[in-house]
């Protein structure tokens, strides 16, 4: 549902089982969650909307503003998202950094987002601090100072982000689109402005915009979690009741038919713009304009988009990813803004098969008929999108959004149910029409990204380059993928015949935690919690990279790409399709030490998913046809993350920092050495990973005995081989280089990763160095503050930790312009020092207490994040509740403890320093 996006923040880059399936489909999902919102409307206008729920000791505030990119004249642009900086830069009760430091101290969670429509502030509380959060949201916006050295500042951050992006081939793409497929509008604008445009904003620009379009009448604040509706309603009065309304605001209207007409007769349809630049891979963007969220055809298109590419089983995934293996990705989504919206297909691909993917896209769109689509994929389809619907309700957060959403620009916590009504009543008919309508040639509006140069695995000229790629000019390219489109779809150019606290975890409805010792290193976890009506299951098998010799690297990962392709009694697509019928997921995934499968279903499909699971751990097929295909998956990947820097730098770091050891693969290998690995690699290093020792750790709503019996059979089949399932952890032995480069042309930013060696998960000192990370990172933590907040020296500066059970380091990192790398570098060397030297404030020891808190609440609210982090714990020998004992050990340390901590890992003679340089 991709309407949905619009409560997701991320615009800024880019933005009980049934026995019949058709049957099971059309049931809606059960809503276990407490009684719906309470929305008031202040005497100014402001709305605010109050929905109390108990689940976790949590709160979560929104506050949505009529105020985005799409609000802004030409030369205001970017001043929205400028905005959204600022607000962070000190008011006239706080310091610069004063907001997110406020809130962080008190173990919340503090950001804001900036989309086309509107602006969205973000505060995620502990329950008995959601006032604190309340009062900074409405300082950091109406008292905001917008200090002029202090914009000055933070704009060399914004262009930071802005070069980010542009280093991005999906990000550039995007960017390049937006005027095109939106002319004339202000959505064909960035979000993010241009240089210019950011540059000229002044104080009293901002000032100005706030006074104009930050009106009550405009706004909705969304309070969600472990609150009473009459205090929220007085705190909100008290903060937000005297704000007036100086000017009258009209609500935008999406752009009627006429006005659609226009936007779509000002694309020379068919359209292709191709840009180039030093890459691995093809990347391609094929859209047409559609109407606004609002219109009575949106969810029409929102189906057809699933069936064409939502998931494994749609239409363009089958044929051009899994048959025809010519994308490496591919997906179809119906992005519907308030005023627009835009139909997209976005796949990457080898540049060699650039012109036949072309060639026959253009022809699938061009034949299109709704008719071919099933009324088994149609069920699907719907099933799915409500499926991602209900799924916001999982935590605190996402039920706020997902409310306030609705609230906000339907006006009505009916527009849930209407949207629900309006997927069951879609048919063929309504989507060939939707497909006549909208899905024309003279729509349609492409945007490429292709290699500079084509290159070979070793840099050489590709000897089978196509005539495509090897054009002359990128202009020619244009013009040569806008012939084949007019040639596929023939002389229909033209002739479209339609218009353009801890304490809550043992509440409500939650079981107390049950461990079973099966023997021979097998353990079941169940963890009831009939919430919502879902189940998640996590197995955890020691092994992964463990298991896999030196000269085959990226075979536990291969394993794992290849393992659900299919069983002794279906293949991949049957696969595929059972699980999108019952809305269930599977996950299988190899790590360094470990083996993970994880699921999660809606629970009226439990006994089918439990045999399956079964199935698919006896009887992984590894057939030929689906190993070449995820061997050729799994080599895409790789040079597609290499397109990325920091996805470069991350691939390479562990290598780079460890020898002689399992931590010093390359995790998902290399791509030539991938194409040398054979079924028997695979089937052995199955037959091997089969009798580790495991965790089977089970949340939701279920049948204890089903899971008892579910283990049983489990153990009889998996694990518990004393001759060939002990798997000890050894230590790996770090590398002799301190420093290493690598290179990606033409990029904007350099990157710098930093680590310095740490001992093992289960050590006495992790519980500080968890402590000292959090006091390094975050919106006020001691990097962001000194380096970005005083500096400007980068867009993203922070810490983050590592550690398996033997060993760990904690990273440093910034993107940066090139030049700014040795002021950088001092800047990391200045925090250090300060921590070496002067004992720790006690207020940022609070403040790292507390974001420590607020983190495990927050990141324990899923039935996946509890299954995931009880069967890794355990089967590394760790105890379940490790974090939480260790999370107990860190609100116990001293500023002395952090600095004799950082006395003895902050060590920069012992760093290891990985660069990236443009």
């Amino acid at each position: 549902m991709l309407r949905y996006v619009l409560f997701v923040p991320c615009l800024v880059l880019v933005l009980s089982a049934f026995t019949s399936t058709s049957q099971a489909a059309t049931m809606p999902l059960a809503d276990a969650t407490v009684s719906g919102p309470r929305i008031t409307k202040l005497p100014n206008g402001l709305t605010v909307l109050v929905q109390e729920d108990d689940r976790f000791p949590l709160v979560s505030l929104r506050l949505y503003v009529h105020a985005g990119s799409a609000f802004e004249t030409p030369e205001q642009a970017g001043i929205s998202h400028l905005l959204e900086h600022m607000v962070f830069k000190g008011t006239k009760t706080r310091a610069p950094g004063q907001v997110a430091q406020d809130i962080e101290s008190a173990g919340g969670y503090l950001n804001a987002a900036t989309s086309f429509d509107y602006t969205m502030y973000i505060a995620d509380m502990p329950a008995d601090r959601w006032e604190l959060g309340m009062e900074v949201i409405q300082d950091m916006i109406f008292g905001a100072t917008i200090d002029p050295a202090e914009l000055a500042s933070e704009k060399k951050v914004v262009l930071a982000e802005l070069e980010r992006g542009e280093d991005t081939p999906s990000s550039r793409i995007f960017k390049n689109l937006q005027p095109r497929i939106w002319p004339g509008t202000p959505y064909a604008r960035p979000i993010i402005g241009t240089r210019e445009t950011v540059e000229a904003i002044t104080a009293e620009d901002i000032h100005r915009y706030i006074a104009a379009l930050y009106q009550p009448q405009s706004m909705l604040l969304a309070v969600c979690g472990q609150v009473q509706e009459a205090e929220v309603l007085a705190k909100a009065t008290a903060l937000f009741g005297s704000l007036q309304n100086t000017a009258p605001v009209d609500p935008p209207q999406p752009l009627a038919t006429p006005q659609l007409n226009a936007v779509a007769r000002a694309i020379p349809g068919p359209t292709v713009q191709v840009g180039s630049m030093p890459l691995n891979k093809a990347y391609v963007h094929v859209a047409f304009p559609i109407p606004s969220f609002r219109s009575a055809k949106s969810t029409g298109l929102e189906v057809l988009a699933y069936l064409l590419g939502g998931d494994r089983t749609s239409r363009l995934y089958r044929t051009f990813k899994y048959e025809r293996q010519l994308v490496d990705s591919i997906s179809c989504s119906a992005l519907m803004l308030e005023r627009v919206g835009m139909f997209s297909i976005y796949a990457t691909l080898d540049p060699a098969d650039l012109e036949r993917f072309w060639q026959e896209l253009m022809v699938e769109l061009s034949t299109l008929d709704a008719h071919t689509f099933s009324q088994e994929a149609l069920a699907r389809a719907t099933l799915n999108l409500e499926h991602e619907l209900f799924q916001a309700k999982e935590t605190i957060a996402g039920l706020t959004s997902k409310l306030g959403f609705f609230q906000f620009f339907e006006n009505s916590q009916l527009a849930e149910e209407n949207y629900f009504h309006e997927l069951a009543a879609i048919t063929p008919d309504i989507l060939q029409a939707r497909i006549r309508e909208y899905l024309q040639p003279e729509r349609l509006v492409a945007s490429l990204l292709v290699p500079a140069v084509p290159q070979g695995q070793h840099g050489e000229p590709q000897s089978n380059a196509t005539s495509l790629v090897a054009a002359v000019s990128d202009e020619d390219r244009a013009k040569a993928l806008e012939r084949m489109v007019r040639a596929s779809w023939g002389g229909s150019a033209g002739n479209a015949t339609g218009p353009l606290a801890e304490q809550a975890f043992g509440q409500g409805r939650r079981g107390e935690p049950e461990r079973l010792d099966l023997g021979d290193g097998r353990t079941l976890v169940l963890m009831p919690d009939a919430t919502l009506p879902y189940t998640a299951i996590t197995l955890s098998m020691r092994g992964g990279d463990h298991l896999v010799p030196p000269d085959k690297q990226g075979l536990a990962e291969l394993a794992a790409w290849v393992f659900n392709r299919g069983t002794g009694n279906r293949t991949a697509t049957e696969i595929q399709d059972f699980l999108a019928d019952r809305a269930a997921s599977m996950s299988v995934a190899a790590h360094r030490n470990l083996f993970t499968v994880s699921m999660k279903f809606p629970t009226r499909f439990g006994d089918e998913l439990l045999a399956f699971l079964e199935e698919a751990l006896a009887s992984p097929a590894f057939a030929p046809d689906e190993l070449a295909r995820e061997q050729k998956n799994l080599a895409a990947a790789i040079r597609k993350r290499e397109d990325q820097p920091m996805g470069l730098a991350l691939r390479h770091v562990f290598p780079f920092l460890f020898k002689n050891h399992p931590y010093g693969y390359f995790h998902q290998g290399q791509p030539e050495e991938i194409a040398t690995l054979t079924r028997e690699d695979v089937l052995e290093f199955w037959r091997h990973q089969r009798t580790m020792p495991w965790t089977l750790a089970v949340c939701g709503e279920f049948s204890r005995d089903a899971m008892m019996a579910l283990a049983g059979r489990l153990a009889a089949g998996i694990g518990g081989d004393p001759a060939r399932g002990s798997l000890e952890w050894t230590a790996p032995q770090w590398g002799d280089s301190k420093t290493a480069e690598l290179h990606l042309a033409e990029r904007n930013q350099a990157h710098l990763l930093i680590a310095f060696p740490l001992p093992g998960a289960g050590h006495a000192d992790t519980p500080g160095l968890t402590l000292l990370r959090a006091t390094l990172a975050g919106m006020s933590g001691l990097l962001f503050s000194d380096l970005r907040d005083k500096q400007g020296l980068a867009y993203t500066v922070t810490a983050f930790l590592w550690q398996s059970p033997t060993t760990g380091a904690l990273f440093f990192y910034i993107g940066a312009d090139p030049d700014k790398m040795p002021q950088a570098l001092e800047g990391f060397k200045k925090v250090t020092a300060q921590l070496n030297e002067s004992l720790l404030p006690e207020e940022e020891l609070r403040r790292g207490k507390n974001v420590l808190q607020g983190d495990y609440y927050r990141d324990h609210q899923s039935l996946l994040s509890r299954t995931d982090e009880a069967a890794t714990l355990l089967t590394q020998g760790f105890p379940a509740d490790l974090n939480r004992q260790q999370l107990d050990a860190a609100q116990r340390l001293t500023p002395k403890d952090l600095q004799a901590l950082a006395r003895r890992y902050l060590n920069w003679d012992a760093a290891y320093f990985l660069r990236v340089q443009p």
